[in-house]
């Protein structure tokens, strides 16, 4: 579980993040959703500590993120699994060498060792033998494919993914989510995912925050979406007509 108690975030004159609360359940999809500029990267960047909230605490587990210096958030960050939005790997490695990068920064296991576990994440995210190719060989779903299963090689508590489904076509992002979907079940992860595709809001998210102007504006989950009365959220999600329509059906 992870707790975020009244977070701000500012830059220079920008307050991005305005006193934002919210509890992410272990076993659950935590989606975060908002317009662009509504803080929403922000706010995961705080809860990892790529950004320094400017007020505010993150509890992992109840243990005071926030408060702990770089060496004794190390046994924390060991535990984080992360997927970013471009998938962000290594263009020089193979696929193989790309999951066994934190398994070679975090871990004293033998080569034999990486090797067979990079084989397990590889299968399990449906790229068995694709272990030699490089990312140019790949495409783009395959390409987030191999950044959840480096996600996934030091068996984290926490899986954060920022936009997994940019620049997928639908069919995959369904893939792509579902795969998010049985990890976190699997695993018993405690799983947020910064998103905009209203696909993956109605299909995994299990609890959401919805983020607006820098304020948690909405809470609730995908069964509880299609029945509120927040002006801003349904707005935010339900702008298109195949949305409206899709909405009256529910």
């Amino acid at each position: 579980m992870i707790e975020v108690k009244d977070i701000y975030k500012t830059f220079g004159d920008n307050d991005v993040l305005k006193g934002i609360s919210a509890t992410f359940q272990t076993g659950k999809n935590n989606l975060i959703i908002g317009g662009s500029g509504s803080g929403k990267t922000t706010m995961l960047k705080c809860i990892v500590g790529l950004h320094e909230p400017t007020k505010g605490q993150v509890f992992f587990d109840g243990e005071n993120f926030t408060e702990m210096d770089f060496e004794q958030r190390v046994p924390i960050r060991t535990q984080i699994g992360m997927l970013f939005q471009n998938s962000a790997l290594f263009d020089s490695m193979t696929v193989e060498e790309n999951i066994m990068f934190p398994l070679n920064l975090f871990t004293n296991q033998s080569i034999a060792e990486k090797r067979d576990r990079a084989n397990f994440c590889l299968e399990r995210v449906n790229l068995k033998d694709r272990n030699k190719l490089y990312p140019a060989e790949l495409s783009g779903g395959m390409k987030k494919r191999v950044g959840i299963a480096r996600a996934i090689s030091m068996e984290p508590k926490y899986l954060f993914v920022d936009e997994p489904n940019s620049g997928l076509d639908p069919k995959t992002s369904i893939l792509i989510d579902e795969l998010i979907a049985e990890l976190t079940v699997e695993y018993d992860m405690t799983t947020v995912v910064v998103t905009h595709d209203m696909n993956s809001v109605m299909g995994i998210g299990d609890h959401i925050i919805f983020l607006h102007q820098g304020q948690k504006w909405w809470e609730g989950s995908n069964k509880e979406i299609a029945h509120t009365d927040n002006k801003e959220l349904n707005d935010f999600v339900f702008a298109s007509k195949f949305m409206q329509a899709a909405k009256e059906k529910l």
